[in-house]
């Protein structure tokens, strides 16, 4: 009787086993770009030229290392509200002017207030559902006399957000805009704590039970020491800790057109790094929104005032933006809205 019982049970578990298989199987059949051409004539306007020419702006001295509530701060945060305005890219309508005050009382001590800075695509049949794209503008600040720049940690983030919004909006232009609505979020404070995108999750602008998923871009213009002999890597982070077809779309966007090596290493639950809780995507996923976090590692520049943008590399910065546009062009144009679980 034990003997029978242990086998059916052996079956039982072959059969469920199975059954999860084909399930794994038939999402990824799902997962399709319908027009790879449309897509591709978008992501050929990301460039090198303009990701320099951001990234060194953005880590500019004048901005004094982007601190957090102080004036290079306030100043790169105009700038980039400049810079949506110039490509008429609207803001929310109840922030006309970009800006989310960040409060004092919501920061560390000895900090003034802050914002954070958001603009927006209103999708064309689904405007009510969002898909974010993410970087903090903030960094160090200026530390012993030495300023800070922060070309990768975060002017890399910064550089492709832009980049991704032009694109999107020639793609309305030419009358092939977003389904779903694409919030351009740079939040402040991510340096000191994750501030901005805590309290715009706590806040938010836009509903976030009806926010389909958050793209955060945190350094993404450097290579770490374990990919030196192979750079064309990207680290994703949480893709499948709340939605098993987020994914299973990223290797999609990547198969169709960069083919970069998807590292998962600090993807695990057991990650001693804990790179997972560390940017700002965190405070979404803490909402139950799906999220991934695409993140190059660190390297010997990391928080120092050498992280400076001559050290970038940018035709590397040009491929691992255009993986995270692709990824948000199939999660704002598929038919069905991006399923929040994990089979």
């Amino acid at each position: 009787m034990k003997v029978l019982v242990a086998s059916a049970l052996i079956l039982v578990g072959s059969c469920a086993t199975l059954r999860h298989s084909e399930k794994i199987e038939q999402l990824k059949d799902s997962i399709s770009y319908d027009n790879k051409k449309v897509v591709e004539k978008y992501l050929s306007t990301i460039t090198t030229g303009e990701l320099k020419l951001y990234v060194k702006e953005v880590s500019s001295e004048k901005y004094n290392g982007r601190m957090t509530g102080e004036e290079g701060h306030n100043d790169v945060c105009n700038y980039i509200r400049s810079y949506y305005d110039s490509l008429g890219i609207k803001p929310p309508k109840t922030h006309p002017d970009y800006y989310q005050i960040v409060p004092k009382s919501v920061l560390p001590e000895g900090l003034n207030d802050s914002q954070n800075v958001i603009a927006y695509i209103e999708g064309s049949e689904f405007p009510d559902e969002y898909i974010y794209i993410t970087a903090h503008s903030d960094h160090e600040g200026v530390v012993d006399g030495k300023i800070y720049p922060g070309a990768d940690d975060n002017g890399s983030g910064t550089a492709a957000v832009f980049e991704m919004a032009e694109a999107f909006k020639k793609a309305v232009l030419d009358g092939n805009g977003p389904k779903r609505s694409i919030v351009f979020l740079h939040v402040t404070g991510e340096e000191v704590g994750l501030h901005g995108s805590r309290y715009y999750t706590n806040n938010p602008i836009f509903p976030l039970e009806d926010t389909v998923s958050t793209l955060n871009i945190d350094m993404i213009g450097r290579v770490d020491n374990r990919h030196q002999d192979n750079e064309d890597y990207i680290y994703v982070i949480g893709a499948d800790r709340i939605s098993t077809e987020l994914h299973f779309i990223i290797q999609e966007a990547n198969y169709n057109f960069v083919n970069l090596n998807l590292d998962y290493e600090f993807n695990a639950t057991n990650d001693p790094n804990r790179y997972y809780y560390r940017s700002d995507h965190y405070n979404f996923a803490t909402k139950g929104i799906p999220v991934v976090f695409f993140f190059n590692g660190e390297h010997e520049d990391y928080t120092k005032p050498t992280d400076t943008a001559d050290k970038i590399n940018y035709p590397l910065l040009a491929k691992r933006t255009k993986l995270i546009f692709a990824t948000a062009w199939y999660l704002a144009n598929s038919p069905e809205r991006l399923k929040p679980e994990i089979i």
